[in-house]
């Protein structure tokens, strides 16, 4: 009988052999990498091909948004009649940089810009209009939305009444009624024939700058070799990984060759942003920036003015660069501070309400808690129960929600469901948030509730760890892990794989860094060292001599001391 760290479904993969040699033998990859593919789904040696190999000349082509040419026509409008153009996009990391790529693209190309990025704890209900002062005061003829807008139909109708145009480009899924204005480009639009679903409010505004650059250079207005798109992929991959974008497709290429742009960046407050994070420039992986940088940029919309966050990525200056990078340090020194308060506080609660968990789904509510820290909480909950999760802030009769769920209770459908209750919501299936009375609160808690009872099993909400591969530690060489770089950049959809094997423990684990376990594990001679992140209040269970432990495992490389070692990151054991 195998005993799990905690309850948790390992669910093992399954793998036609045949398919399994064939890939190996078509790409020349190692057999466990080929294994990865063939339990990930891949159908096709085609779609494989383009997985491991695609570039940038396979992105799609922007002209297929069905309303590009009417966005491109106006803003070359605006750059012909030099009109004033305002850039208003979303406070969060993806909304920061979609507004710092399309300011500067278009200053490039000589345009008259400003921007404008709302603060999130105003409690203005309706998005644009707080920026439509701002446009008129700036003369500003174009407002271009960035990240945001699709749902926004009556503030952009008030906006074009005031002889303002309007191009919406956004991601986010649209409700009944869309924007009137000169274009929406959008890959989640009804009829959008768009291929990539998946782009990110900076991929949309990366596809925009692209399809204007196109359009000069065939006018014969700019010449190819003055104007090269790469150097705006930096962005895209941050805002992408920060938005958690799915990384297939064409957002792989996105952030495939926008990682690399990073670790040579010119942006001076990037550099610095990371220098505050102690990371080394030339070694960024989407780990760092999803757990590191994305933070402190959010945490700018979250308790701060995150106009900043713009200006920092726009900054040439490195004396003001350094100084502002600093600011967003303290910045998120302060967001720790409330968010320990605040998740302490919903801690707290949950553990004096436990039959909170005999439900399939959790909202919490309070006017304690901060605004901009609710969607940081609501992530964790949701991890930490495995259920779809709401948590709502309250502020003068106005609840602010963040949602977050599981694969096996999509959200949109029971957010329309329960419209009526609603002042307003927005976002994807998997993560959302909406504004609503607080007189509404406990009806929509518990129609929402009692949807999620009806839709979610036992088994759904039990916390599940999809295995790729099994491996023996005499596999685990630097070859190998070449390989296995092949499948990188690690992320959303595709996460790192996790492997797994049976290994003896040579002697009783350590625990490292106050919560973190070290394993000491030997397979055939062969002995590696494993971290377990968060379980050192496992180890007393692992101190019995001679113990085989079933492991479920990423390898990484670890540099220490100019030497390089393979180390296992464990994801879970079982005592077997």
């Amino acid at each position: 009988m195998a005993l799990s760290s905690k309850d948790t479904i390992w669910v093992y993969p399954e793998v036609d052999p045949q398919w399994h040699t064939t890939i190996t033998k078509e790409f020349s990859i190692h057999p466990v990498t080929a294994h990865v593919l063939a339990a990930r789904g891949f159908k096709s040696l085609e779609d494989i091909h383009g997985f491991l190999y695609a570039k940038l000349p396979d992105l799609l082509d922007p002209q297929l948004f069905q309303d590009m040419d009417k966005a491109v026509n106006r803003v070359l409008q605006a750059l012909k009649n030099k009109e004033h153009i305002l850039i208003y996009g979303d406070n969060d990391v993806d909304g920061i940089t979609a507004c710092a790529l399309l300011t500067e693209f278009l200053r490039f190309i000589g345009a008259n810009v400003f921007y404008y990025v709302p603060n999130r704890n105003t409690l203005k209900q309706s998005v644009i209009l707080d920026a439509l002062e701002y446009a008129v005061a700036n003369e500003c003829k174009l407002i271009i939305t960035v990240d945001c807008g699709v749902t926004s139909a009556t503030e952009i109708a008030e906006v074009v009444s005031r002889n303002i145009d309007v191009i919406v480009t956004d991601h986010h899924e649209p409700t009944a009624k869309l924007p009137h204005c000169i274009a929406t480009l959008n890959p989640k639009l009804i009829n959008s024939t768009y291929p990539n679903r998946n782009l990110t409010g900076v991929g949309v505004a990366f596809k925009l700058a692209h399809a204007i650059t196109n359009a000069l250079i065939s006018n014969g207005s700019i010449s190819p070799a003055k104007i090269d798109l790469k150097r705006y992929l930096d962005l895209v991959a941050l805002g992408t990984i920060a938005d958690m974008g799915s990384l297939l497709g064409e957002n792989r290429i996105l952030v495939r060759y926008g990682l690399r742009q990073l670790r040579k960046t010119k942006r001076i407050g990037l550099a610095k942003l990371f220098t505050v994070c102690d990371l080394k420039l030339g070694e960024i992986t989407p780990i760092d920036i999803a757990s590191k940088v994305a933070p402190r940029l959010n945490s700018l919309g979250r308790i701060a003015d995150p106009r900043k966050g713009v200006e920092l990525l726009l900054l040439r200056d490195p004396v003001a660069a350094e100084n502002l990078a600093k600011e967003l340090n303290l910045n998120n020194i302060e967001r720790q501070k409330i968010e320990r308060r605040d998740s302490e506080d919903v801690e707290t609660f949950l553990f004096k309400n436990p039959q909170i968990l005999k439900h399939k789904a959790i909202i919490l509510f309070s006017d304690k808690w901060h605004p901009g820290i609710i969607p940081i909480i609501t992530a964790r909950i949701a991890k930490q129960y495995n259920r779809p999760t709401i948590v709502i802030s309250i502020d003068q009769g106005i609840g602010k929600g963040s949602i977050r769920t599981i694969p096996e209770f999509p959200l949109l459908q029971h957010l329309r469901d329960n419209a009526d209750l609603l002042e307003n919501f927005g976002g994807h299936d998997f993560a959302a948030g909406l504004t609503i009375r607080s007189e509404n609160i406990p009806l929509f808690q518990q129609r929402f509730i009692a949807a999620a009872d009806q839709a979610l099993k036992e088994q759904d909400v039990i916390s599940k760890i999809h295995l790729d591969a099994k491996i023996n530690f005499g596999d685990l060489t630097f070859d190998f892990m070449e390989s296995f770089c092949l499948l990188e950049p690690f992320g959303n959809e595709n996460p790192a794989p996790i492997l797994y094997c049976d290994a003896k423990q040579i002697w009783p684990p350590k625990v490292v860094g106050k919560t973190h376990l070290k394993l000491f594990l030997e397979q055939n001679d062969r002995m590696l060292e494993g971290i377990a992140f968060g379980m050192g209040d496992k180890r007393g269970r692992l101190l019995k001599k001679n113990l085989t432990l079933h492991i479920a495992f990423t390898p990484h490389i670890n540099m220490f001391l100019n030497k390089s070692s393979i180390q296992l990151q464990i994801r879970d054991f079982q005592i077997v």
